[in-house]
Order: C-alpha cells, then sequence, then structure tokens
C-alpha cells in the first residue's frame, strides 16, 4: 500500500525488543509530535472544514495514543522520560519544499506527515511479526490499523489540494528520498532510528 522502497529488516525488532523501556519512550514522544503536527496543519488549511475535522480527529487520536503508551511505561513500573530527538524526522524536514506558492508548501506538509505515518505503520508491522511480548504485539498491531489510515487521509488531502498526477509525482520523490536515508536507520532502539 506505501510502496516504500527499503522495508525495515526484521532484526530491527531484535534491537527494539532489548530495550523496551527505550522504544516505548520515544514511541510516546513521536505520537505527541504527530499530534503536533496534524494541529499545525491545522492553521494552514482553515479554510477547508472538512480537512480541519479530519485533522482535529488525527490529533485527538495522537494524543490517545500518547497516552496509551504512557499508560504501558507506567504499568511497568518505568517513567516517561525526555522527549528524544527524531534524526529520521529531521531527516525528512530537510526534504520539504522551501518557498513558492503556499499551496505546494500544504501539499508537501500533507506528504510529509504521509511518509511518516507509512514508516511508521511499517515498523510496527514490523514490532508485531518479530516480538515475543504479547500485549505489545497486540497494541502495535492496532496501532498500525490506526497508522495506515492517517496515511491514507495524508495522502488523499494532498491529492485533494493539488493536481493528483503532480501529487503522485512528488509522492514518488518523497518515497526515493526516504530509501536513501533510510539506509542509515535500523540499528536504534527508537520507532524511525
Amino acid at each position: 500500500m506505501f510502496r516504500l522502497k527499503l522495508l525495515t529488516d526484521p532484526r530491527w525488532a531484535n534491537i527494539a525488543e532489548d530495550n523496551l523501556e527505550e522504544i516505548l519512550t520515544d514511541h510516546a514522544w513521536c505520537e505527541q509530535k504527530a499530534a503536533t503536527n496534524a494541529i499545525g496543519l491545522i492553521t494552514m488549511v482553515p479554510e477547508h472544514t472538512d480537512m480541519v475535522t479530519e485533522l482535529l480527529a488525527i490529533a485527538q487520536e495522537e494524543l490517545d495514543h500518547f497516552n496509551q503508551v504512557h499508560e504501558i511505561i507506567k504499568k511497568r513500573g518505568g517513567v516517561l522520560g525526555r522527549t528524544r530527538k527524531d534524526d529520521y524526522v529531521n531527516d525528512l524536514i530537510k526534504f520539504l519544499v522551501k518557498g513558492g506558492h503556499r499551496d505546494e508548501q500544504i501539499i508537501d506538509k500533507m506528504l510529509f506527515a504521509a511518509m511518516i505515518e507509512a514508516r511508521s505503520c511499517e515498523r510496527f508491522k514490523v514490532l508485531t511479526e518479530n516480538i515475543k511480548d504479547e500485549e505489545l504485539k497486540q497494541f502495535y498491531h492496532d496501532l498500525m490499523v490506526s497508522e495506515a489510515n492517517h496515511y491514507t487521509t495524508f495522502i488523499g488531502f494532498a491529492r485533494e489540494l493539488g493536481d493528483p498526477e503532480k501529487v503522485n509525482k512528488r509522492w514518488e520523490e518523497w518515497l526515493e528520498y526516504e530509501a536513501n536515508i533510510m539506509k542509515s536507520y535500523g540499528n536504534k532502539e527508537t520507532i524511525h532510528g
């Protein structure tokens, strides 16, 4: 569905499972950042009522995921810990359209969000299929479905705001760029690392 060009090596799940406390903290902060991103997108499309409504729902869902991860951390006797830098997301930011027409910037921000959701979904699938922790297997399966829906929403918004053919071409560029940066990821106990 996402057409990611470089899939995660399943052995990444072993790295994650060896330090669940760290992966859970990193994941919690990823959810908080996703909620913040959805709110930021609302400020870019206030004239699109249907989009605002959907983005509000996504922001609320991401905050709910943040809360769910926090509850798992607490249940396991841990603490949230400080926010983590997300090198993957920072690398994606470098590819965003700079300058140009406002609509192009908005479309690219939608594709940026779609890319993060696509990779997160793919990572959750790897966790679901490869970790031994049954509670987290089910949790990540449920989140995988949610992230797939968010991906579809962001791609749909981009196509709604721009010429679908141009958006699809730009998405192909995003896929190529993301595959190149992913070559240096997959060796840390972070959701995107």
